[in-house]
């Protein structure tokens, strides 16, 4: 309950800042008899993050303010609007989520004692309140870097997509796509994960201003079977495609650096984005990848020697082999041929979904990692996170 009410507080002191703020400049709206007025045309559905841009920038600064305050699930969710503008939208937006979640618990709640399918409800719906309240406290946070909330929805597990500093300034940009079991409810920690590499980048360059986004915006994996197929991965790729591109629409001054960052399951969004779609990026980086969708590194559309990939010796995706594979090698385990079937393996490179993109004959360049294990890749003293900062920085 404690943890709640500091959420909740957290959140109300972020409304309330973000509303004074609104409030004071419509004041001097009114003052100047510049008031808020609705545009006349809004880009159509399925315009690109391009369009939308010259749009936004188009507009009148009072037509901006009309829609931020009277549509922001429209301008909250629009790639190519700058991130400023986003953010102010979605923090319009997060009381009012937050609120719908309290008054469903209320409602599983009434039917006392809940049967089964109203318990499974009801703690989806805490866990999505914890990841609210995780966020607020962060977004609520004073300091640098400043959070900027860019997407957000409470339905199923949730999503939600938060960069620590300001994209459209900075020099250097991550985009970090997390894996399996990945929703609203881990969000802080896996927020936490982006600023670790963002820490690590002040420490190798102090004079590069860079920022990380969390990229949580496609239903992850919930359990194995699900994780086996490539699915949810091939239906996120379109979604990735435009926030990249509306990252380098919405860009101020020279272009950023643009890295992408995939995960465990997220490596397979990444490389599949890549794939089928193509993605703004001058890197790519998978860690603890099961493959990503392709055999060679050249099918990834990225620029030569800029697709990244490190896997701990101790990680367990090591054993995540194809199907064919995986049943050939149980047949031969119990016979005298196995280890050294297993040693004459001429397809010790393979993953389930692919040629593993840390093996030589894929293409890309490897980097370090110490035996951290499959989700110890951002630890303080594993050289992993060197390597992170150091190709988001270009060096």
């Amino acid at each position: 309950m404690g943890t709640e009410i500091r959420g909740a507080l957290a959140l109300a002191g972020a409304a309330d800042r973000e509303a004074a703020r609104r409030l004071a400049e419509l004041a001097t709206a009114a003052v100047t008899g510049w008031v808020s007025a609705p545009p006349a045309w809004r880009p159509p559905p399925g315009a690109g993050p391009a369009e939308v841009s010259r749009w936004w920038a188009g507009l009148t600064p009072a037509e901006r303010r009309w829609l931020v305050s009277r549509e922001p699930d429209r301008v909250g969710r629009l790639d190519g609007v700058p991130v400023a503008a986003r953010d102010q939208a979605n923090r319009l937006l997060l009381t009012r989520r937050r609120a719908e979640l309290v008054r469903r618990r209320a409602g599983l709640l009434r039917p006392f004692p809940a049967g089964p399918f109203e318990l499974a409800r009801l703690a989806a719906v805490e866990a999505a309140l914890r990841g609210l309240d995780g966020l607020g406290e962060r977004l609520a946070a004073p300091g640098a870097p400043r959070a900027y909330l860019l997407g957000l929805d409470p339905a199923g597990d949730g999503r939600a997509v938060v960069a620590l500093g300001n994209p459209d300034r900075a020099g250097a940009v991550l985009t970090y796509v997390p894996g399996m079991t990945a929703g609203l409810a881990d969000s802080p920690g896996e927020l936490g994960r982006a600023a670790r590499v963002l820490d690590r980048c002040a420490a190798i360059d102090p004079g590069t201003e860079a920022a990380a986004v969390l990229w949580l915006d496609y239903d992850a994996p919930d359990f194995l079977p699900e994780a086996a197929r490539g699915r949810q991965a091939e239906d996120a790729g379109p979604a990735l495609h435009r926030f990249q591109e509306g990252l380098r629409a919405s860009h101020e001054g020279p272009p950023a650096r643009q890295t992408v960052l995939g995960h465990s399951y997220g490596s397979v969004v990444v490389g599949t984005a890549a794939r089928d779609h193509g993605l703004s990026a001058d890197a790519l980086v998978f860690v603890g990848s099961p493959g990503v969708g392709v055999d060679r590194a050249a099918e990834l559309r990225m620029p030569a020697g800029q697709v990244w990939a490190a896997t701990a010796p101790d990680d367990v995706i090591r054993l995540a082999r194809p199907p064919d594979e995986l049943a050939r090698r149980a047949v031969l385990a119990g016979t005298p041929l196995g280890p050294a079937a297993a040693l004459l393996d001429p397809h010790g490179d393979r993953l389930w979904f692919g040629e593993d993109p840390g093996s030589p004959g894929f293409g890309g360049r490897r980097f370090p990692s110490g035996p951290h294990g499959h989700a110890g890749y951002w630890d303080r003293d594993n050289p992993a996170l060197d390597g992170m900062a150091r190709i988001m920085l270009g060096r």
